[in-house]
């Protein structure tokens, strides 16, 4: 007999306080992108605990499948996925499970993410016989950095044996009130490529420019000609953001430094437009360096691509979230010109990439993500718990 949605939320009433306290274990402790040993031992023990097999995986991830009773073979699964890392923030709440590692916060929701999942885990694995394909279970290092630990996944092999036929992942929206869900089918979030020059001049007296190459004016010439040319040539209906977050130049009011250092972010939904517009930039930092006769090192570091959500998919589970939370509480969604290394998998299977609610004015969970104060309403890891296992089931 099918396992309808009353059953789900009994199930999940048991396991609530459970993984409540996964959740404040892991904020606790958070741990660094590819550094989250302690967080994956603890996903590991925790599994192993509820009885489900498990490996190491990429050296700080970990992976486990979930089979049938009636396992037959190498069935293609469903995979789903969680992150394990934290960012390189100072917490501000005063919380009791506030982070006890100095300088390191999940203010991304990662441990809200690991903790679902662990949940779910032990709620299919008791339910397994009326599983219709295996599920796997990917716990993820490394999101929040370059070069994001989806790609390890994928060359370890996350994705095979058995083969992954299509992918799922929540993520907190503090945007939205708790127990509410939001959904993009089709282009969502953007690619990321981050912008490191370095500029060479001929420092010396400011007074005195015939016997200087003045790198301040090399680099603001290269970033007026670099937003001029993304601007201008940006292929319609195609959105793309080139911004800039640091230029750095130890000069005076009368001293010309030698060099001048410049960060910034160029993001697309386009993957030739992005290639052409990278070329591009490197050309441009070329011209501007013959011109001055100084030299602009331009180094792109290439990041993540950009996410196309399976559009039959997220309808799919847009469905399931309608019929069992109600029409009211399912949103739709704008695209987003953050990135996110989920989309390596969109890349390669059909994927739903979906927002989970966590906002909750009158007890003050009003911050953003990234924020050093932002903490989620804990009631939602209930509903991200439900929505995973009603799409499982499904």
């Amino acid at each position: 007999m099918a396992i309808d949605f009353e059953q789900i939320e009994n199930f999940t009433e048991k396991v609530y306080e459970k993984v409540k306290s996964y959740r404040e274990h892991l904020h606790s402790y958070p741990e660094l992108s590819y550094k989250e040993y302690n967080s994956s031992k603890f996903v590991s023990d925790t599994l192993s605990k509820i009885g489900i097999d498990n490996a190491l995986i990429s050296e700080t991830g970990v992976v486990a499948v979930i089979f049938a009773n009636h396992h037959k073979g190498n069935e293609a699964c469903i995979a789903l996925r969680a992150d394990l890392d934290a960012l390189p923030i100072q917490e501000e709440n005063d919380v009791p499970y506030k982070s006890k590692n100095n300088g390191v916060m999940h203010a991304c929701g990662h441990d809200v993410h690991t903790s679902i999942l662990l949940g779910v885990a032990e709620i299919i694995y008791q339910n397994r016989d009326q599983l219709k394909q295996p599920v796997k279970l990917i716990f993820q290092p490394g999101e929040e950095k370059n070069p994001g630990g989806a790609t390890y996944i994928i060359r370890d092999g996350g994705l095979e044996n058995p083969k992954v036929e299509k992918m799922i992942a929540l993520h907190v929206f503090p945007d939205l009130k708790c127990g509410h869900f939001g959904f993009r089918e089709g282009l969502y979030m953007a690619s990321c490529d981050e912008l490191h020059v370095e500029i060479q001049g001929l420092g010396g007296h400011g007074a005195l420019p015939d016997r200087t190459v003045n790198p301040i004016l090399m680099g603001s010439e290269f970033i007026l000609a670099a937003k001029r040319y993304i601007v201008e040539n940006t292929p319609n209906d195609v959105p793309s953001i080139i911004n800039f977050g640091h230029f750095e130049a130890q000069g005076a009011t009368n001293v010309v430094p030698d060099k001048a250092f410049i960060k910034g972010t160029f993001r697309t939904m386009d993957e030739e437009w992005r290639k052409k517009a990278k070329d591009q930039l490197l050309k441009i930092a070329d011209c501007i360096s013959q011109d001055y006769n100084g030299q602009i090192k331009l180094n792109i570091s290439h990041g993540y691509p950009f996410l196309k959500n399976d559009i039959k998919l997220t309808h799919f589970i847009r469905d399931i979230a309608k019929r069992n939370f109600g029409q009211e509480k399912v949103h739709d969604l704008p695209m987003r010109m953050t990135s996110e290394d989920f989309a390596y998998y969109s890349q390669l299977v059909p994927v739903c990439f979906f927002r989970l609610g966590v906002r909750n004015e009158g007890k003050g969970i009003i911050h953003g993500l990234h924020h050093p104060k932002f903490d989620i309403d804990s009631s939602s890891i209930k509903k991200g718990v439900q929505m995973f296992v009603a799409i499982v089931f499904s």
